[in-house]
């Protein structure tokens, strides 16, 4: 367990929320974004509801006075592998996104990726792990 930094703290409170709302922007608005990104919609759903298991995950974590170490080491690498997979997404030709989807991708490739270095540097200014007495 860590006594997590204010900035390991904010990084994950910033994170939940934007996670959120991309979450509730890709459940309910699926069929709007599918038309206007040219992206599947059974995909932006389905990313969306994976969003919201990760928000509830990641505020929780957020909300604790002490954080385990892993949760959070956890929390960085999904967000790592988001945004890896952001980008093969586009090179694989799996999907064929307008102009307006591939800005899209990249730029919440980009968003995710900085999540993961500010928790980084959020969990190296964290406190020395505590153990139990």
């Amino acid at each position: 367990m860590i006594d997590p930094s204010l900035f390991l703290r904010r990084a994950l409170q910033i994170d939940a929320v934007f996670s959120g709302a991309a979450a509730l922007m890709l459940v309910f608005g699926a069929g709007f974004f599918a038309s206007l990104l040219n992206l599947p919609e059974t995909f932006l759903r389905n990313a969306g509801l994976v969003l919201v298991a990760f928000t509830l995950g990641v505020g929780y974590l957020a909300s604790r006075d002490m954080m385990s170490k892993a949760a959070v080491w956890a929390v960085i690498v999904i967000n790592a592998i988001w945004t890896i997979d952001s980008i093969v997404l586009l090179a694989s030709g799996w999907v064929s996104p307008n102009l307006l989807g591939q800005a899209f991708i990249v730029m919440q490739a980009i968003a995710v990726g900085v999540f993961a270095e500010l928790e980084f540097i959020g969990l190296r200014k964290s406190a020395s792990t505590v153990t139990a007495g």
